[in-house]
């Protein structure tokens, strides 16, 4: 393992001049975080912890967004590709993650201006000030931050003028069990995470098999209706769906939701529950998981048991694979050492909070925001894009497109622009998830 410290030439006596802005995660909302940071004349390096552009979305690539291609084209990014002879795809249409690799993100990502400030296989694992740590503030604001990254098996360091985080939270899901922690015994094997592609990649773990879905959720609706295309064609495949409210009403009840493929859903779901072919388990609150045998005690096929209380009594429900469509959480360990201004509860910037609570907010009716709702007491650092919204899943695409337009006027000197926030996004009755996911990659 090495270390080198990378720093660029400075012109000036400015302890930040000459140095670029770090970007971290090269998705949707980090590329377009980039796009516009160039455009206001700042230089910029992004990271990207996977092989790829869009690496997160590449392993949601079959399950088809909610959002049409409208909401999902940034115009910075979309000015880059244009100047390449790029055409853009029909906007009334709802991509898949692969399309939406195919014909925006990777385009985008090979574009000569992003390409060769794009670092792949470049995870972050530490942001920091350099030479401070967050108790230190006398000449805080002017100290460059220090950016920790892991390549192909070195350690190197890098300093930044300015970090914007857009690294989302796909990799961070939520733990399967009511109180928000891994299950205390074996059997995590067992469990599932994210958006399975159940009809192609992932099929054999789930054909012939007692599957339990977890959530309440778009993400868990998406792998209910996969499941149950599996089962009318693989025998034995049975599908039970646990929640922990009365009805899952979020996705049942979708009749005013601007985004029709996202109203079929839960309709397409409804109707699978009333015909019996899905087992519904509704207020059920998970505590662990046990192996049923000894077989899956050594790591077999074997089943688990699903422990818990329903309507306020014991229950268990057994099955042989689970799939956790919880939701997902902000990792927030590489950002020990920066001075964060976070809400307690959503995990979220104190003042964007109340905005985005998914209690009171949907996808459509979230304020436009910017600069000043996601500011933290660390000058010069934010946090965009899904990850911004902490635990809450009401993200859209548009709104982080919007949230690194008005950062990138702030840090290029355009404080009044940055100010300016205008952002028009379907009427919606329902939202429960996002392409970082959100407790869904795939609402847009």
């Amino acid at each position: 393992m090495t270390m080198t410290l990378t720093v660029p030439p400075r012109t000036t006596g400015s302890r930040r001049d000459g140095l670029p802005v770090a970007v971290i995660g090269a998705g949707p909302v980090g590329l377009a975080a980039a796009a516009h940071l160039l455009e206001r004349g700042l230089e910029v390096t992004v990271f990207e912890a996977g092989d790829r552009a869009g690496s997160a979305v590449a392993e949601w690539a079959h399950t088809r967004l909610f959002s049409p291609w409208t909401y999902l084209i940034d115009p910075a990014g979309r000015r880059l590709l244009e100047a390449t002879g790029w055409t853009a795809p029909h906007g009334d249409r709802s991509p898949t993650g692969a399309e939406l690799l195919e014909r925006y993100l990777t385009p985008l990502a090979r574009t000569p201006e992003l390409e060769s400030r794009l670092r792949l296989n470049s995870r972050v694992v530490a942001v920091s000030r350099q030479g401070m740590d967050r108790t230190r503030s006398t000449g805080r604001a002017d100290t460059p931050f220090l950016l920790r990254i892991e390549h192909e098996g070195a350690v190197t360091e890098m300093l930044a003028r300015a970090v914007v985080d857009t690294s989302g939270t796909w990799r961070s899901p939520n733990p399967l069990t009511a109180a928000g922690l891994d299950p205390a015994t074996g059997a995590s094997d067992r469990v599932v995470t994210g958006l399975p592609d159940v009809l192609g990649r992932d099929r054999g773990r789930f054909a012939g098999k007692r599957v339990l879905v977890v959530g309440a959720g778009h993400s868990a609706a998406n792998t209910l209706l996969a499941l149950d295309q599996l089962a009318r064609t693989a025998p034995g495949t049975s599908i039970s769906w646990a929640i922990r409210n009365r009805s899952a009403e979020r996705i049942f009840t979708a009749d005013d939701d601007g985004l029709p493929d996202r109203a079929s859903i839960g309709q397409r779901v409804d109707a699978l529950v009333r015909d019996g072919r899905i087992a519904l388990v509704d207020r059920f609150e998970i505590d662990d998981l046990e192996p049923a045998d000894d077989s899956a005690n050594e790591g077999g096929d074997g089943p688990v048991r699903v422990r818990g209380r329903r309507a306020g009594r014991s229950a268990v429900v057994e099955a042989d694979v689970i799939v956790n469509a919880t939701g997902f959480r902000p990792d927030l360990e590489p950002l020990r050492e920066i001075r964060l201004g976070l809400d307690e509860i959503v995990e979220a910037p104190r003042m964007l909070a109340p905005l985005i609570d998914p209690n009171l907010h949907s996808c459509g009716s979230v304020p436009p925001h910017g600069v000043t709702e996601l500011t933290h007491p660390e000058a010069d650092f934010f946090i965009a894009g899904m990850k911004s919204y902490g635990r809450a899943p009401t993200f859209l695409l548009a709104t982080g497109y919007e949230q690194v337009r008005s950062i990138a006027d702030e840090l290029a000197g355009n404080r009044d622009a940055a100010r300016v926030v205008n952002l028009v996004l379907p009427e919606t009755g329902v939202c429960s998830t996002s392409t970082s996911s959100d407790d869904s990659a795939c609402c847009g």
